[in-house]
């Protein structure tokens, strides 16, 4: 059986999969294990060991559990992420979530090669005893970094779903042999004892709420774009199990990394500063060396293929014009821009949590519509015959799902007003409970106008 196609977008038949239970594994692991994910890890530090493992033990269960009925929705159908989301808000609607996924995994592609470029401009002190990053003079070196990155993310793309396959099993590799270095190095240092003991400066101390947050916007980002490559799984377990197990481990054992890496350099140095929490910087201080260094940016890369592709694929569900890799190679460009915006910043810390803020705020509700829609709306009866069609049963009003737009704005509102309310933001967050409110809404205007329109 043929792959169909609706415009640009392909529907991959189940004779054409190829991704095995383990293909799907290490690209979900690679996915999570890179330098993000390190980041993340040592931002949540300033909640302490316990809390912050405890919330990204739950936080990961939640949100992946979410990427596990994502992803079995394209291996149902067949089709992108983006393209999924024509059924919820409609086919012009859908240039709604597809806008905001362009912009997400833009700003993650940039975040990593912002973070693999800091490291390049450690290799280029060790070896050519330019100033790093963050020292006077050290600009050129972060410039020649990033171009070195974006030049590496092009040719990590260049074969598109086949390229990330094959660098997800390099990097998995790599990772593992970087994260089980660092713990040697860790408890050489520092006992777990003296980790798991150590308390953040109250000034500096995040909640349990916040961390909450941090973590839901940085898992969420992956469940929109689940279906862009479990379409090609072979099996449902591989479609399912392999990004949830996968997701989590990676999530876990790199942010932990994170964790227990910052907190060790708190208690060496006497000093926590969450603004020392990337994988270059705590490396450096660690004395793990240019090799290190070199595996961060290979982790890098792993991460970026998969954000860049379904960045990619985005585009493509909002015009007709462009294919897939010429969608991808104007991302990856976009991305090589983007990376520069921290630099007029006073930290990238301040840039990273206001991008995460701005992805639990808009991502979270459009994933809550997108789910409900398939599994409770539609009970997993969609019409893919109807993806492409004007004036199909996708069309609604114009193109646009109102009751999907409308649903989407009330629970980014409420987003907001939450974070506010100081009882839930500092102790369960925002993100959830604006979900659950998209949910709703959604869910009850639904019937409702199905319920009317089956009385006239």
């Amino acid at each position: 059986m043929a792959d169909k196609t609706f415009g640009r977008v392909v529907a991959i038949s189940k004779e054409h999969r190829h991704q095995s239970y383990w293909d799907m594994f290490a690209t979900w692991v690679g996915a999570n294990a890179n330098n993000g994910t390190w980041y993340v890890g040592g931002v949540i530090a300033a909640c302490g060991f316990a809390t912050a493992s405890t919330a990204l033990i739950v936080v990961g269960i939640i949100t992946y559990l979410l990427l596990a009925l994502s992803g079995y929705m394209g291996y149902q159908t067949g089709l992108p992420a983006m393209a999924l989301t024509r059924a919820s808000f409609g086919l012009k609607g859908s240039f709604l979530p597809s806008i905001i996924n362009v912009v997400q995994f833009i700003g993650w592609a940039a975040v990593n090669t912002f973070i693999a470029a800091t490291s390049i401009s450690y290799i280029l002190h060790d070896i050519l005893n330019w100033p790093v990053y963050g020292k006077a003079g050290g600009l050129k070196g972060l410039i020649l970094g990033i171009i070195v990155m974006s030049i590496l993310h092009l040719l990590s793309i260049s074969m598109g779903e086949r390229s990330v396959q094959i660098i997800e099993r390099i990097g998995i590799i790599l990772v593992f042999v970087l994260v089980i270095w660092e713990c040697v190095v860790v408890f050489q240092h520092v006992s777990f004892s003296q980790i798991i003991a150590w308390r953040p400066p109250h000034r500096l101390q995040m909640s349990s709420g916040q961390a909450v947050d941090v973590l839901a916007a940085f898992n969420l980002a992956w469940v929109t774009a689940a279906s862009d490559f479990t379409r090609f799984a072979k099996k449902k377990r591989s479609a399912t199990r392999a990004p949830f197990w996968g997701a989590n481990l990676g999530l876990i054992w790199f942010a932990m990394i994170g964790v227990i890496s910052t907190i060790a350099t708190a208690i060496t140095l006497n000093h926590f500063d969450a603004n020392n929490s990337d994988p270059s910087t705590i490396a450096s201080k660690l004395g793990l060396g240019v090799l290190a260094m070199l595996v961060i940016i290979i982790t890098s890369t792993t991460a970026n293929a998969v954000n860049l592709m379904s960045a990619g694929s985005a585009l493509t569900n909002m015009t007709k014009r462009l294919s897939l890799t010429v969608s991808i190679v104007l991302v990856t460009l976009v991305a090589v821009v983007v990376t520069f915006i921290p630099i007029f910043y006073a930290t990238f810390l301040d840039v990273f949590t206001a991008f995460l803020d701005g992805i639990g705020m808009f991502l979270g509700p459009e994933i809550a519509i997108f789910l409900v829609d398939y599994y409770i709306v539609t009970k997993q009866d969609y019409d893919v015959a109807h993806f492409a069609i004007r004036e199909g049963k996708y069309w609604y009003t114009g193109g646009i799902n109102w009751i999907a737009i409308i649903s989407w704005i009330v629970a980014v509102a409420a987003y907001g007003y939450l974070k506010t309310v100081a009882i839930i933001a500092d102790s369960i967050g925002a993100t959830f409970v604006s979900m659950l409110i998209a949910a709703i809404i959604y869910i009850v205007l639904s019937k409702l106008i199905r319920r009317n329109y089956q009385e006239a």
